[in-house]
């Protein structure tokens, strides 16, 4: 069958404000009676060890620790690469980024033909906002700003207004996670709330968490007035260097003060946003997801933990992919549960679009590397129907819940994993267990020749 287009979509999409599904998931127990809100939070370069609940010897990360005792806590969450800008086109379209072009970072951008989850949650009367970290294209062609902003550089403009977001408080790339006076309009990365909308130096100072968190809340709290469900893509620059931080996050740290603080002062936001739904009375009926968008950076300035796992930021090795991963959602989750499937970033679109009554066919639509975790939500699901593919420069790799393959060399040569006995990955299995290997290489070139496919513009 043809795919469908963009227009089709968001057509098919629409059709779910008044769809009968929804009523009878609620009658039947399954869903709450009104759409639920959804709120993304993701660091950036938090390794898998660098929160309190995997065992951190110093990092205080309470909120984020009481998350792991109330929700989901996500024994094997993959960010869809080992860099930002794909991990975050992963979250927003539930694709690959490979198929449209965002490579690595500050490379490429999200295309106008995707569709993002904005774009379909708007349909369905979502407002939806971003706030922090963008980096999936430029947000001026005016003026010179951050890595690729210049004044008539239209190349790569693609800003979150223009991606289905009605509210922005965004930044094209990496900030300090800490200002100080004087340093927003030295440093040349700006926020910005939409077309040539520069947010002034007045409004940036002191910790960055908590400015994002600060234009955040007001969104959510308009929309709660008006009994709007929402979209909040809340995307923190915490621990991504340059790390600064300051009293009192960093009382109590002896060593790697700033990289510790700014971490805590982010989970001092966390908790602020679950205070602050609470206090609104939606709490039960929002979804809350966090991740890291790769793995730690690990230098002297950032030396974020992997506790144990190979590799870091860059890195295809679990080190460089696996990442904290949580879910709260009270009116769903009612205990908390600890999740050893393999997920990821690229799940969040589909799962969405499940919950909300829409499924994603396998056959009539652009190809989708995400599943739909609403099956296991349902406690229906314990293993993934498909294994998750990744590619990073020359790097490959396809991981499925037991086993994972790794080329350095763009298939040249293959390393084979059991990630169930050996997550530290030192135990190379290529010579002992051939035929899974080679059933492996197959279903990766399947889908690599399928990114390819995308990549020419077939999806469109």
């Amino acid at each position: 069958m043809a795919n469908l287009s963009r227009r089709q979509f968001l057509y098919q999409a629409a059709i779910l404000a008044g769809n009968s599904l929804l009523s009878r998931r609620a009658r039947a127990g399954s869903f709450p009676s009104t759409k639920p809100n959804i709120i993304l939070c993701m660091s950036d370069d938090q390794g898998w060890g660098d929160v309190g609940y995997n065992d951190h010897p110093e990092l205080r990360s309470p909120n984020l620790d009481d998350m792991a005792l109330q929700g989901i806590r996500f024994e094997r969450f993959y960010s869809g690469a080992p860099v930002c800008s794909p991990t975050r086109g992963s979250c927003l379209t539930g694709r690959h980024p490979y198929r449209y072009g965002i490579f690595y970072a500050n490379s490429g951008h999200v295309k106008q033909a995707e569709i993002t989850l904005a774009e379909a949650l708007k349909t369905l009367g979502y407002r939806t906002g971003h706030f922090g970290k963008w980096h999936l294209g430029t947000l001026t062609h005016k003026i010179k700003d951050s890595n690729r902003g210049a004044p008539g550089n239209t190349e790569h403009y693609a800003p979150p207004w223009d991606h289905g977001f009605d509210v922005c408080f965004s930044t094209e790339a990496k900030i300090p996670t800490y200002w100080h006076a004087d340093t927003y309009e030295s440093y040349g990365t700006y926020y910005w709330t939409g077309p040539e909308e520069k947010v002034p130096e007045t409004d940036i100072l002191g910790d960055d968490s908590t400015l994002i968190m600060d234009r955040a809340l007001p969104f959510i709290r308009d929309a709660a007035r008006d009994h709007l469900p929402f979209l909040a893509v809340i995307w923190f620059h915490a621990p991504h260097l340059p790390v600064a931080s300051a009293a009192p996050y960093t009382d109590g740290y002896t060593k790697h003060k700033d990289y510790y603080g700014c971490i805590t002062a982010m989970d001092e936001q966390m908790g602020r946003l679950r205070n602050d739904l609470q206090q609104l009375g939606i709490e039960d009926n929002t979804m809350i997801w966090f991740c890291s968008d790769n793995g730690p950076e690990g230098n002297d300035q950032a030396p974020g933990l992997t506790k144990g796992l190979r590799g870091r930021k860059r890195s295809l090795y679990e080190g460089g992919i696996r990442v904290p991963g949580l879910l709260v959602w009270p009116a769903k989750i009612k205990t908390n549960r600890v999740v050893r499937m393999p997920c990821s970033t690229n799940d969040y679109f589909p799962t969405v679009m499940d919950i909300l009554g829409y499924k994603i066919p396998e056959t009539d639509i652009r190809p989708y590397d995400g599943e739909s975790l609403w099956p296991l939500l349902n406690r229906n699901m314990d293993e993934r129907p498909r294994p998750i593919g990744f590619q990073s420069r020359d790097q490959l790799a396809l991981i499925d819940n037991r086993y994972k393959l790794y080329s350095p060399d763009r298939g040249q040569t293959y390393e084979l994993y059991d990630l169930i006995k050996d997550p530290a990955e030192k135990n190379d299995l290529i010579e002992q267990e051939p035929l899974v290997a080679k059933k492996m290489q197959a279903r990766l070139q399947d889908w690599l020749q399928s990114c390819r496919e995308s990549l020419q513009g077939k999806d469109y």
